[in-house]
């Protein structure tokens, strides 16, 4: 391998583990505002023991998150070296505000929303959850905002070899920005919201700190109920403005190679051979394409074709991956009506069936995650910036054995932490809520009851 495809690689490999862990805690996040907020308004005991489990699982992984995210910025400087020489004036002040405003928000009120119970009235305490909250979406606000200008690049121009900005605000809101936006923030509570519902499952099932089970997965099928849907919505959405500024990309994604002479087909299944240039053992539904694409039985579809041959993404890859989200996102719609369906049955916890598919989706939305994103930064290949700076121009004259050796380390690390990671969240699962953490603003309460009857 040479050092281009092994600097890949090896990109691809910190930030898809890292981005695992801002899921988690984007989408526990807003769940604990609502947790707290029921908890502050009903003083239910139970309600108060599931928000302080959750609140130590995304403790642990914000703490992963940081750890490894720490490594990408100087992935940039050491093997992207060239990329960030020419794009420095551009994404450099997004990083830097991402810094500046989310992570010193987040690290602020962390401290208080982890060890603030019975130190601070309830509302501040509320207010640190919020604020922790709030920090995270920031947080994904300025990443997005920068991942999305490489997809969509606009407000900047050429000063000799190094892009300089003209207008910040085009930047910022780059034509494909609020559709990325919408669409991780969801895919975040869509995640959330299984991992939690798979939790409460397995609890169920194991006949385990029971009424903990039962919450979690009530409370989780509610959210998954609004979030799976609205995601699938948000996704059409957001192909519709691929389609219109990346429309190599949506060939990919559909595999189609050539014009076709009438409507366009969704090619359910295929094998894109890249060399020759078209699909093997295709099975297709006509018109399907069209409609999916379009909105329209007629429309025309982006094809291949169109793309020089050195331009075009890696087909297979962007095809399967996004087979794989696209699967996944009406997986999690089916399991979510089913759930509706159950609560009106008053049969939540009485399917065993259903309860073992919600254990075993578990994981399955940080896949459907990790799928769209193959889908979103493979299909923008070549480019590093569309249609600006080829990923073979951005990287580093650095020796392809020095990549390995780094590479070969970091496999190493992030194997350590992810099972670190797995160790501790098992173990919490295992051990429950526990009986140690009484609700202490509902104790105070109920005490100065007491004392004003007595």
């Amino acid at each position: 391998m040479d050092a281009l495809l092994l600097s890949r690689l090896q990109f691809a490999f910190t930030i898809g583990f890292h981005i695992l862990f801002p899921t988690l805690t984007i989408g526990l996040g807003l769940f604990l505002v609502v947790l707290e907020g029921l908890w502050l308004k009903r003083r239910d005991p139970g309600i108060y023991r599931m928000l302080r489990f959750w609140t130590r699982v995304f403790a642990l992984a914000f703490g992963v998150g940081v750890v490894s995210g720490l490594v990408l910025s100087y992935q940039l400087g050491t093997n992207w070296g060239r990329f960030t020489a020419v794009t420095g004036n551009v994404l450099g002040p997004l990083i830097s505000y991402e810094v500046v405003t989310a992570f010193f928000l987040e690290a602020g009120f962390l401290g208080i929303m982890l060890f603030g119970w019975n130190r601070v009235p309830p509302k501040i305490h509320y207010l640190s959850t919020i604020l922790v909250a709030v920090g995270t979406l920031i947080s994904t606000f300025w990443i997005l905002s920068a991942n999305s200008w490489m997809h969509t690049p606009a407000g900047f121009a050429m000063d000799g070899e190094r892009m300089v900005v003209t207008d910040w605000m085009a930047v910022v809101f780059n034509p494909s920005f609020p559709y990325r936006l919408a669409h991780m923030v969801v895919a975040t509570l869509v995640a959330t919201a299984f991992l939690v519902a798979g939790v409460g499952a397995w609890c169920v099932l194991r006949d385990r700190h029971r009424d903990f089970g039962r919450r979690s997965l009530s409370f989780a099928l509610g959210m998954a109920a609004v979030a799976a849907p609205l995601q699938v919505l948000v996704g059409d959405l957001h192909g519709l403005n691929t389609l219109e500024h990346q429309p190599a990309k949506v060939a990919a994604m559909e595999g189609h190679w050539n014009a076709h002479d009438g409507p366009a087909p969704f090619i359910l299944f295929a094998l894109p051979d890249q060399a020759a240039g078209r699909n093997r053992a295709e099975i297709a539904i006509p018109y399907a394409g069209s409609l999916i694409l379009t909105h329209s039985l007629s429309g025309a579809v982006p094809t291949l074709a169109a793309v020089a041959p050195q331009d075009r993404p890696p087909v297979a890859v962007v095809f399967w991956a996004f087979r794989l989200m696209v699967g996944l996102g009406l997986w999690f719609v089916v399991l979510a009506g089913i759930g509706l369906y159950a609560r009106r049955r008053y049969a939540l916890t009485q399917w065993r069936w259903y309860l073992r598919l919600l254990a075993g989706t578990a994981p399955l939305g940080f896949v459907a995650v990790l799928a769209g994103w193959v889908v979103t930064e493979a299909g923008r290949q070549p480019w590093l910036v569309y249609g600006h700076l080829r990923t073979a121009d951005g990287v580093s004259l650095v020796p392809a054995e020095s990549v390995a050796v780094t590479f070969g380390l970091f496999i190493l690390a992030y194997g350590v932490l992810l099972a670190a990671f797995l160790a501790f969240f098992l173990r919490m699962v295992a051990r429950g809520p526990g009986d140690a953490d009484d609700p202490p603003h509902f104790q105070n309460k109920a005490k100065a009851a007491v004392v004003e009857e007595g």
